[in-house]
């Protein structure tokens, strides 16, 4: 009976033990910083950890407290902002910074979700002390990268109180409100209108002008033409009559031969003009002799005969 209750106790002191020296290690990874805390304060001496391996405490007394060491992001939602200007502007901003103390960050926050709300407040206020100051031009074009550098100088005077550094502020969009967005979506469009009427009524103008002076050139170009045509035109009859005249000259009996049979040709053909005219008129003197003299008198029949 002894060495059964001996046994047991011997057991239950073991498991004692095993518990006892399982519960004075910890574990700090490569990625992580700890904080040793006695009764929910820092132990004084030993309470920031940053060494990765394997580290003791005081079992049931003490626990540790795990910090992330790497750059933590942080996304607020979505504001609207008064710039200077007047305009109403949506802005999205996040941030990422690092824990650089520990204890200063336990005290004033005591976990990464109270940090990340204190910074986000923080950076809010940052943004819209700046943006107020600045037109909405200077944040979407002019002066974007300098207000950065002015949220972000803003933001580390009061994260150094948190026992954070932040490496980087940024605005990932700067929009309108929906509302607004539509005015000027609309007056945009209307000023797009006016701006495209004016460049068709320019070009209106442009194309009458070119096809009046097309229609002014084809007149100029056909009046030469005409100009040049008959001139040649007269020049050729000019020549031809020329000829014609030589060749009259030359010899008068072809010539009255040969208009005979121009007047012919014309006179004799199919139509339905008729008229009637003697064989003996003038006309027809070629008709009864060749050299177009007046044709012999018939003979007349004698009595006797």
């Amino acid at each position: 009976m002894n060495k059964s209750f001996a046994g047991m106790t011997a057991l239950i002191v073991l498991i004692l033990l095993l518990f006892t020296g399982y519960s004075s290690i910890f574990t700090v990874h490569q990625a992580q910083n700890a904080l040793l805390l006695r009764f929910g304060e820092p132990v004084p001496g030993r309470a920031v950890v940053t060494q990765p391996g394997l580290h003791f405490k005081a079992p049931f007394i003490e626990n540790v407290v795990y910090f992330d060491n790497r750059i933590l992001d942080l996304e607020t939602p979505k504001q609207e902002v008064l710039a200077s200007d007047n305009n109403r502007i949506e802005v999205d901003a996040f941030l990422r910074y690092r824990i650089v103390d520990i204890l200063q960050f336990y005290r004033s926050v005591r976990t990464i979700e109270g940090g990340n709300n204190q910074l986000g407040s923080v950076l809010n206020s940052a943004v819209r002390r700046v943006l107020g100051e600045a037109t909405m031009l200077q944040l979407v074009r002019d002066d974007r990268n300098n207000l950065m550098r002015k949220i972000l100088d803003q933001v580390n005077l009061e994260s150094a109180k948190l026992g954070v550094n932040v490496v980087d502020v940024r605005i990932r969009r700067a929009d309108l409100p929906r509302q607004i967005s539509e005015q000027v979506f609309r007056r945009m469009q209307t000023e797009r209108a006016r701006e495209a009427a004016d460049y068709r009524a320019q070009g209106s103008e442009q194309a009458q002008r070119i096809t009046a002076k097309a229609d002014r050139d084809v007149i100029v170009i056909r009046a030469d033409a005409q100009r040049q045509a008959d001139q040649t035109r007269g020049e050729g009859d000019a020549e031809r009559n020329r000829i014609f005249a030589e060749a009259f000259g030359k010899d008068p009996n072809f010539f009255a031969f040969y208009r005979s049979m121009q007047a012919y040709e014309a006179g004799l053909k199919s139509a339905d003009t008729r008229f009637v005219i003697s064989p003996n008129s003038e006309f027809f003197r070629f008709f009864g002799n060749a050299s177009g003299g007046a044709a012999p008198a018939p003979a007349t029949a004698k009595p006797g005969n």
